[in-house]
């Protein structure tokens, strides 16, 4: 048995309620918080309600349900079956039957509460939710100085209702799916019907459909699941924890794909540009916006060529560097016990442990870390003569300037290492191979059937107005180029 609902599918209540009563209880013999309420329905309709505590909204459940059961009056001569308790008896707002014992089982484990009546084979279904959520605050990690504040929840019908009140349109489609075996995950796909491509949704339906897994505790489980270029650094599929950029992304004709349980959504398709937009670009002026965006293209290229290139000079091509600007490192250098590229490499794997430290460590403790960090890094290794101030200030400037792109973090690191090994081999020649290995592979990369350099592969200003920089709303006439239906914009 895989331990999930479906174990049950070719189980059905037998209409006795003792042996339904006891078939609930078997199948969660060893969940304390199982709870069966019986209850009197007139002189001898027999009832009961099973529900998990803590899962439900106890006082809802109180005046909506056993309240109006214990209250009614039958009138003679009438058949009482489900279907008339759903319609003359409850007051909950969402009641629906159902004869699937694995619906049942997902209904109760979901928050509802079951209703299973004396005589009958199916049972009712009452919306009674009550689970506590988080509640609506901006992501730490998406912070702005300007635009809407609020995040996502881990709740996902939360979540899409946020979503629907940033389109208030009947275009938006979503469909639900489950996925995992044993968890049994809530997996919603959203999309605008009349912009999001068919063959796109229909290829996203086929990966999920394929996952085989026991559990999905997080989005990203389903990332890694279907995305494309399974091993490659860079990213393939978008996430966020906001609303408003998932909005966005469904008007440019994407598809999200919402996991319940956690607040991070997943957006398709992903192009390599979108790594260099910033959530509040579209919420400040153009120019200010197109400043920012030059800045962390400009700086994503000092982070990751920086060190190679500083180590290739003064390993390979030490007469390229100005006279005076030679001798202060020659001097600087004199005693540092190490090579250059061990040097550079050590650097810049210390910088990413403080780095790591620093996120993963208590607030409180945060101080500490920079000063001991600054002290043991900086001053105290180049007085020692273990390092040479150069290559720190090198490896500072792009670890610094790394903080621009934090979306690109992990492939940053590794091609920063990758080109400071190959220009410590090859000199300059090491840093060009380097650069064309990296732009033949980023583009080949392909998202969802879409280029992943879409937006410079064909470059013209409808395709470079969102990229490079960003363009005034006057010209955003467009939507991206893998959109069929490009006109977003009249005038």
């Amino acid at each position: 048995m895989s331990g999930g609902v479906n174990d049950y599918k070719d189980t059905y209540l037998s209409g006795n309620i003792d042996m339904d009563i006891a078939l609930f209880k078997s199948i969660f013999s060893r969940d304390a918080v199982l709870r069966t309420r019986e209850v009197l329905i007139g002189e001898n309709v027999r009832c009961c309600l099973v529900f998990m505590d803590g899962m439900v909204n106890s006082a809802q459940l109180g005046e909506t349900v056993v309240e109006a059961l214990l209250e009614t009056v039958l009138p003679q001569d009438t058949a009482i079956d489900c279907d008339y308790i759903a319609k003359n008896v409850l007051f909950a707002n969402e009641v629906s039957e159902t004869k699937a014992l694995p619906d049942m089982l997902r209904a109760i484990l979901y928050g509802d509460t079951l209703l299973i009546k004396n005589g009958s084979q199916s049972a009712l279904t009452i919306n009674t939710k009550g689970w506590r959520a988080r509640g609506i605050k901006e992501p730490d990690s998406e912070r702005v100085l300007q635009g809407p504040r609020e995040g996502f929840d881990e709740a996902a019908m939360f979540n899409l209702a946020m979503i629907r009140r940033k389109l208030l349109t009947p275009d938006l489609c979503i469909e639900m799916m489950r996925i995992g075996r044993r968890s049994d995950t809530l997996v919603f796909v959203c999309y605008l019907g009349s912009l999001a491509d068919k063959d796109m949704l229909k290829e996203l339906k086929q990966r999920l459909k394929k996952i085989d897994i026991d559990g999905i505790l997080d989005s990203n489980y389903i990332a890694e699941n279907i995305r494309d270029s399974k091993y490659s650094l860079f990213k393939t599929m978008g996430s966020t924890e906001r609303p408003d950029i998932v909005a966005s992304r469904l008007l440019e004709g994407r598809i999200a794909v919402v996991v319940d349980g956690t607040p991070v959504v997943l957006t398709i398709p992903y192009l390599f540009s979108e790594n260099f937009q910033s959530d509040e670009d579209y919420y400040i002026n153009f120019t200010l916006a197109s400043l920012a965006r030059v800045l962390r293209w400009l700086c994503f290229f000092i982070t990751v060529s920086v060190p190679g290139v500083f180590v290739a000079l003064i390993t390979h091509h030490f007469e390229l560097l100005p006279t005076h600007f030679a001798l202060t490192v020659a001097r600087l250098r004199a005693g540092v016990p190490i090579a250059s590229v061990v040097e550079c490499i050590a650097l810049v794997l210390a910088f990413e442990i403080l780095k790591e430290a620093g996120l993963r460590m208590p607030q409180n403790l945060g101080h500490a870390l920079s000063v001991v960090g600054g002290l043991v890094v900086g001053q105290a290794a180049v007085e020692a003569g273990i390092i040479s101030a150069p290559i720190l200030i090198a490896v500072a400037f792009s670890a610094i300037a790394g903080l621009m792109v934090p979306r690109l973090t992990g492939a940053v690191f590794y091609w920063r290492l990758f080109i400071v090994i190959s220009c410590a081999l090859l000199g300059i020649y090491g840093y060009l191979a380097a650069v064309s290995l990296f732009a033949i592979r980023v583009f080949d990369i392909k998202s969802f059937g879409v280029d992943y350099t879409e937006t410079v592969r064909n470059p013209n200003f409808q395709t470079l107005k969102d990229t490079f920089i960003r363009a005034p709303w006057q010209f955003m006439k467009t939507r991206p180029a893998f959109n069929k239906n490009k006109t977003r914009k009249g005038g």
